[in-house]
């Protein structure tokens, strides 16, 4: 496993790209296709940032997921949310031991990667606490506050069709998370591959590409990297013009948003812009840079108003109108 030992910054994102070109084909190894959400899920790790998974069951969200923390040498744990799942199952809870003390016992939370399978089955409670451990890295019981291990990544899984008895999130805890990933059905060639590889004997082995430390130093490297003004304004542009009834919003989003995204999606916007140059081998981003991520930060932090949904606008459509 390669030491982090770069001369330069400029040596250290070249080190990053090939971690991604490294990292994307050990993945494909179990993974077919799905190369945009691979490439994104590792942009939003890569920014210190959560990821929201969106698809119908059986699109291997879960299988994605374990696979990624084994290539990343990191712990994972999966929480299966349930309508009785209590915050005290996922943060951990403090016993009584032997010795009549209080002992705290950490949850399933308490890992580097962790898998928050259909949040929006679990009451608003449970859901909070989780949104306040993505948020603060640490979480609180009786208390006291206990620090999460770093890095730590929450990619939760939503399942769009089925409504009935799940709690859906909020607009302020959606926007916890980087970026919200749509899941769609295979190819016809790819499901032939899929099927073929899963009802055949497997015994692949994958391989660790980067350690947690690793990780930790292309988060910090992803910051320094430098960005030019315009892009800069670009991406906070994008963000404002989302907001419907102020200055710089387009006719398509007065028309069709009742609600836009806040300074977060610029924050992101950027980050996103950054990770997704480095990766691609470029040092600084430019406007594509931005737009190749922006709707994946914008799609969940814009809400539309019913002439949008009578009409059959999407979120994407109103995205795309501001590029």
């Amino acid at each position: 496993m390669q030491e982090i030992s770069y001369k330069s910054d400029v040596e250290a994102v070249d080190g990053l790209a090939q971690a991604y070109r490294d990292l994307s084909s050990e993945i494909a190894k179990v993974i077919v296709g799905q190369d945009d959400v691979v490439k994104t899920i590792i942009i939003s790790l890569f920014s210190n940032g959560h990821s929201l998974l969106v698809g119908v069951p059986g699109l291997a969200k879960t299988l994605l997921v374990s696979t990624i923390s084994e290539v990343l040498d990191l712990d994972f744990k999966r929480i299966q949310f349930t309508p009785d799942l209590m915050p005290s199952d996922i943060t951990g809870s403090e016993i009584l031991d032997e010795d009549r003390h209080f002992k705290f016992t950490p949850g399933p939370l308490f890992a580097n990667i962790v898998l928050a399978d259909e949040i929006n089955r679990t009451p608003p409670k449970t859901q909070a606490a989780l949104l306040e451990a993505m948020q603060e890295r640490s979480v609180t019981v009786s208390g006291v506050r206990h620090k999460l291990p770093s890095p730590f990544f929450v990619l939760a899984t939503q399942n769009p069709i089925e409504q009935e008895g799940t709690y859906p999130l909020p607009e302020a805890q959606l926007d916890r998370f980087m970026f919200n990933i749509p899941l769609d059905y295979p190819s016809y060639e790819e499901e032939i591959q899929v099927v073929k590889a899963t009802t055949a004997i497997q015994n692949y082995q994958l391989r660790n590409i980067v350690t947690g430390q690793q990780i930790l130093f292309f988060q910090e490297l992803i910051r320094k990297i430098p960005i030019a003004d315009n892009v800069l304004e670009y991406a906070v542009g994008l963000a404002t013009q989302t907001r419907p009834g102020t200055q710089r919003a387009s006719e398509t989003v007065n028309n069709y948003i009742s609600w836009g995204a806040g300074p977060r999606a610029s924050q992101y916007l950027v980050l996103g812009a950054k990770c997704h140059a480095a990766i691609n081998g470029k040092y600084s981003p430019d406007i594509e840079d931005v737009q190749a991520i922006a709707k994946y930060v914008l799609r969940h932090r814009i809400v539309r108003n019913y002439k949008a949904e009578a009409e059959g606008i999407t979120e994407e459509k109103v995205i795309e109108s501001l590029f």
